[in-house]
């Protein structure tokens, strides 16, 4: 394991220094590998050293390096010292290095491979909760909601997999002026009928001819405040009909949630807090925020210098409360029910001004955990289309991937002998999907690209399953030839070392992860390590080897292919056994 050479090569340097070497961990890191170029294992930075005041912050750099490098010792575990630019290189024993490696992976302990480093000691692991996803109810869900969701879902799974206690909230947009638009609009173009046979086609089609229609026709727009009002004063007719939209839409979600392997623990929405709602106006005019704008509407001045240059509006002017209010409310309930340590919300990048709007009220409030709330914002998919047209449901999404990925693979002999190629086909389509929205930063929009995104080749989430089923194939087929030991000498080719130098950083690409919270610090690592795998399948064949040296290699193989696995399922891709 990569803790139990930094942790050696700390010692030596706390000896050294006369330091304690949990001082010298931050600043150890292991070198990125290049194809078939031999390099370090670990390089220590100096200038991380001089910020930590280990070593002075004013002299040469460059003689600091070369005068630490000299004064340091090869050992049993550390064979080469070198000076680089402002780093110390340090090459470990290529026998230990195999050995420590590959040896949690005969003992059962795969599925927590990297993640008892010591590089976690440090992160403040306590109650997380993630909200996510949060479609609008009585519509369709629209992929632009597809990015919330496998976000939230890796977030939830980074942090769940590094020990922490994670809440899982789907916060639903179940309240507000289109429940108005809505519920007129019901009972003007709906159908109970057509409820029943395709609910949310028809809610979708409704929501559409009412908008229109409360465009030009003033009686509509206050056919629907009306509605609203009667909501909010829950009156049984409307309260009924809105409590039908808000299951049947849960209940379609939960479908495509099945699909996409994610899971919330609790739904709640926007209509839980109208009530609550209420109590922040009062707690926000009694600490006297409170302010009347000249147009009636209830707003908190945010401007630094008080001269209502920056306002909030909290509350219309015929009383009703808007999304900011509720915000306001579920934040305070959600840290009196769950006193959560962090609160992660992941929504769009336009958002932004609403999140930065809600934290400073709160703070305002006296609610001091509001500096522990996070807004993770990402930015739009551009050209997202199906063959059929151009509003895109994010089923016809997912059925579309499924369906060019079952094509795909039809050309291949492998598919025949599936069990259920649909359901691998879903599974690597869905991959697929989640690398392609991954490998970048989350703030940057960009374009979808059917063609690119299916891809066998090239950095794709076909790529990661490929590799991973044919792993898994290889472990299939020589059955009986893994032992529980293994010879580390037989496994020095630069192609092995190669791989285990690249998986030394695993545990550094998830702290690194934790700390940015962006998926693509794991998925580039990923996918190296799935290019690193394909060198080594030609320059390390099992078949035809020795027994002692094919246990080695499958080994290393059945290693590689377990980190690969724990490192999809961070991600919310199910690795698949066969293609």
């Amino acid at each position: 394991m990569a803790c139990f050479f930094r942790r050696s090569i700390a010692a030596q340097l706390g000896r050294t220094l006369q330091q304690s070497e949990d001082a010298f961990i931050p600043a150890l890191s292991a070198v990125a590998v290049f194809k078939k170029q031999q390099n370090a294992d670990f390089k220590l930075s100096i200038s991380a050293l001089r910020t930590n005041g280990i070593l002075p912050s004013n002299g040469d750099i460059q003689m600091q390096t070369e005068d630490l490098a000299a004064q340091l010792k090869q050992d049993s575990v550390v064979e080469d010292i070198s000076a680089g630019s402002a780093v110390v290189n340090f090459k470990v024993n290529r026998k230990l290095l195999v050995q420590k490696m590959l040896e949690p992976f005969g003992k059962d302990e795969d599925e927590k491979y990297g993640l008892n480093s010591e590089l976690f000691h440090t992160l403040k692991r306590g109650t997380t909760l993630v909200e996510y996803s949060s479609p609008n109810i009585a519509k369709k869900f629209h992929a632009g909601h597809l990015r919330s969701t496998i976000i939230g879902n890796f977030i939830a799974n980074l942090k769940q997999s590094l020990g922490y206690n994670v809440i899982r909230m789907n916060y639903l947009g179940d309240w507000g002026m289109q429940f108005g638009l809505l519920g007129a609009g019901f009972g003007l173009f709906g159908s109970q009928e057509k409820l029943k046979q395709n609910p949310l086609q028809h809610l979708f089609e409704v929501y559409v001819q009412v908008n229109k229609e409360a465009e030009n026709n003033e009686d509509m727009k206050q056919a629907a405040q009306d509605f609203f009002r009667r909501l909010e004063q829950r009156e049984s007719q409307a309260v009924s009909l809105w409590q039908q939209f808000r299951e049947i839409t849960v209940d379609e979600y939960q479908h495509i949630y099945k699909r996409l392997g994610v899971h919330f623990d609790i739904y709640s929405g926007e209509s839980f807090h109208q009530d609550q709602a209420q109590e922040v106006v009062q707690q926000l005019q009694s600490r006297g925020l409170l302010k009347t704008s000249e147009k009636g509407t209830g707003v908190v001045d945010l401007s630094p210098s008080a001269d209502m240059s920056s306002v909030c509006t909290v509350l219309r002017s015929d009383g009703t409360t808007l999304y900011i209010t509720r915000d306001l409310a579920a934040a305070i309930d959600r840290q009196e029910k769950y006193n959560f340590d962090e609160m992660i919300y992941v929504t769009d990048k336009s958002q932004a001004g609403h999140f930065q709007q809600l934290f400073q009220i709160l703070l305002s409030m006296g609610q001091s955990w509001a500096d522990r709330c996070e807004h993770v914002p990402f930015g739009l998919v551009r050209g997202m289309k199906t063959r059929s047209g151009e509003v895109v449901f994010l089923e016809d999404v997912l059925d579309e991937a499924r369906a060019r990925m079952l094509h795909n693979m039809s050309q291949t002999k492998t598919t025949k002998e599936m069990d259920d190629p649909e359901d691998t086909a879903e599974k690597v389509g869905i991959s697929a999907l989640i690398v392609q929205d991954f490998k970048g930063p989350l703030q940057s929009d960009y374009t979808f690209d059917w063609d690119r995104m299916l891809q066998t080749q090239g950095d794709t989430g076909v790529f990661l399953q490929y590799t991973h089923a044919r792993l898994c194939s290889l472990v299939r087929r020589n059955e009986g030839v893994e032992a529980a030991t293994f010879d580390p000498s037989l496994l020095l080719e630069q192609t092995s070392i190669t791989i285990l130098q690249h998986l030394l950083r695993y545990d550094e690409v998830l702290y690194l992860s934790a700390q940015d919270l962006q998926p693509k610090h794991l998925v580039n690592f990923l996918l190296k390590l799935c290019h690193l795998i394909a060198s080594a399948h030609r320059e390390l064949p099992v078949k035809g080897s020795s027994q002692d040296v094919a246990q080695a290699r499958l080994r290393l193989f059945s290693g590689a292919c377990s980190v690969l696995a724990n490192g999809m399922r961070i991600l919310g891709i199910t690795p698949v056994n066969k293609m």
